[in-house]
């Protein structure tokens, strides 16, 4: 093992997802929270979802070379930061809900005799749209506008505030693969019901991203934060 490699399992989720780009694509294809759970030390994730530890540091071992010519939202300023947020999550949030919901809906009503048929999604999809608008409104109206302003001691509380939704997101999370069988489509699995499913793992993907940009950029940043205000 390389001293690469033992820096690398001491190092937690967050820290490689955030200095390595293209390490949260290899820690969401192992299922490894890199989000919610950031502040987990590498070496402990592999070993809590019994992965193969050389596999893994493969992957993330692959990644160097391209990391000096991959752009990072490591280096963005906050505003650019923010903009990249609000434009490439919360506005793709608020057209991904309303389309599961209602597909979920579909396959609930048509498919509500089969086994695998997800009860109960569709209504859990609607809480999770009230849950997240809420907190995407917080965001937008509160928090974004004082980090814009520099006020970045003032903005330590709120901060902490929404670290603690996050985790409730990432709860939500679990909840839909549980209801969904971890997305796992039965063989006559219709078209709408394959729609869903991919939407719903692409949603998946994104809000764990969303919650990392946050969690362990933007709002490490303002943890960090050593100004007057």
């Amino acid at each position: 093992m390389t001293a690469f490699d033992i820096n690398i399992l001491d190092k937690s989720l967050g820290e490689i997802a955030r200095d390595l780009p293209g390490a949260s694509r290899v820690f969401f294809s192992h299922g490894m929270n890199f989000c919610c759970k950031g502040h987990q030390a590498l070496a402990t994730s592999i070993q809590e979802k019994n992965l193969d530890v050389e596999e893994i540091l493969s992957q993330l071992n692959q990644l160097i070379p391209a990391e000096a010519a991959e752009f990072s939202e490591k280096f963005v300023p906050n505003d650019e930061l923010i903009n990249h947020i609000l434009e490439r999550y919360h506005q793709v949030h608020r057209e991904q809900l309303p389309e599961l919901i209602r597909l979920a809906q579909r396959v609930e009503s048509v498919h509500g005799d089969n086994p695998d048929c997800p009860h109960g999604l569709a209504s859990f999809l609607i809480h999770v749209e009230e849950e997240m608008e809420a907190h995407m409104q917080k965001e937008e109206q509160i928090l974004f506008p004082m980090i814009q302003r520099g006020m970045g001691g003032l903005a330590k509380s709120p901060v902490a505030v929404m670290r603690m939704e996050h985790d409730d997101h990432g709860e939500s999370l679990t909840r839909l693969e549980e209801l969904t069988h971890h997305f796992q489509l039965p063989a006559d699995a219709c078209n709408t019901w394959q729609a869903l499913y991919t939407g719903l793992a692409a949603f998946k993907e994104d809000l764990m991203n969303h919650i990392h940009l946050e969690n362990n950029i933007l709002f490490e940043r303002i943890d960090n934060y050593l100004g007057g205000h």
